[in-house]
């Protein structure tokens, strides 16, 4: 039988998610921003926010995974695995199970002997889930900021990096959202109206102002201030676009800021595409495995699954989800991950 009440945890950098799974089943979802290199106030701040829309919160038990120990508020990876570690044990106390991937659950006492499976294990948790229900996968998670290509096979996780390092190295981690990316990030040079740019290596935009244009960012997952901490009305956005090449908005019509926006996108998609052929080449994978889309960013995935001729799965129709909070199981997917996995204390080994 699956526990009574699990809250699972995603601490990010950028955001904490959480997941509330009562009974095994998926029945609230909630993203804060968390700006972590800030300070870790900002995680007391969500913790209390999440006290306050679960008034049982103390009751439950708290399934934690997290990446928010790469923030540079912390010297390293492993100081910023044991401060979010006690910050989390100091409000759950002994009702606290971090998350190491193969080597377990983990109360706090723990966590320094395996900071290193604790570190940015988000990942494993939701392609462990996905391995339990789909033999044979690739997990397609596009973030606000990274994007997580994971093979599975056989209903093992094949992937051949195990930390940040390996799985860029690999190509399996791409640092690349749809929110907070710089754009400058996706291009040397960039088309505008028939013509070739080199581009303002300047925090100009984000991948948010793309996708903002474009009508594919849902407004509730925009939730970062745009780069020039300005409006995020369609105005504002085409300037920020316009000086990624040294112009002003008013010097080109709308739908010439809309081809623009397509163009990024178009950039983006190619970023992402190489390094999926790459995880595709290694794994062994059949021609006719499923693409998993998660992610607020899951609106590219059947952009990006088409030329490879894959089809997609959303992440939230595998699972026992309320109806209204299936966008946000699949957006917050490794918090509801996390928190199945400990609702059902199953564990799989990671080959």
């Amino acid at each position: 039988m699956p526990r009574e009440l699990v809250i699972g945890w995603d601490i990010g950098g950028a955001h904490i998610k959480a997941a509330r799974i009562e009974a095994g089943r998926v029945r609230d979802i909630v993203q804060w921003p968390c700006p972590l290199w800030q300070g870790l106030t900002h995680v007391d701040s969500a913790l209390e926010q999440a006290a306050a829309r679960w008034p049982d919160f103390a009751a439950a038990d708290h399934a934690v995974t997290m990446t928010g120990e790469m923030a540079d508020l912390f010297e390293h990876r492993e100081a910023g695995v044991a401060a979010l570690a006690e910050r989390l044990a100091a409000r759950f106390g002994e009702r606290v199970a971090f998350y190491a991937g193969a080597a377990g659950w983990h109360g706090h006492g723990a966590v320094a002997a395996h900071w290193a499976q604790i570190a940015s294990a988000n990942w494993l948790a939701t392609a462990q889930v996905i391995a339990s229900r789909l033999p044979d996968a690739v997990l397609v998670d596009i973030g606000s900021t990274t994007t997580d290509l994971i093979p599975i096979l056989g209903a093992q996780i094949v992937a051949h990096g195990a930390d940040d390092a390996g799985r860029l190295r690999s190509g399996e981690l791409v640092y690349q959202g749809v929110v907070r990316t710089p754009l400058c990030a996706l291009a040397q040079r960039i088309r505008f109206r028939g013509e070739h740019y080199n581009v303002m290596n300047e925090y100009f935009a984000t991948t948010a102002d793309v996708y903002r244009l474009t009508g594919s960012l849902n407004p509730l997952h925009d939730q970062y201030p745009a780069a020039d901490n300005g409006r995020k009305d369609r105005a504002a956005t085409c300037q920020r676009l316009a000086r990624m090449i040294g112009c002003d908005a008013r010097e080109a019509a709308d739908t010439d800021w809309n081809s623009f926006a397509q163009q990024w996108r178009s950039a983006q998609l190619a970023h992402l595409s190489s390094n999926l052929t790459r995880v595709l080449g290694r794994s062994g994978l059949a021609h006719s495995v499923v693409l998993v889309a998660a992610g607020c960013g899951a609106f590219l995935a059947d952009a990006l699954a088409a030329p490879f001729g894959r089809d997609v799965v959303r992440f939230d129709t595998l699972l026992d989800v309320d109806g209204p909070t299936a966008e946000w199981a699949q957006v917050c997917a490794p918090s509801v991950a996390v928190g199945v996995l400990l609702a059902e204390e199953t564990h799989m080994a990671f080959a």
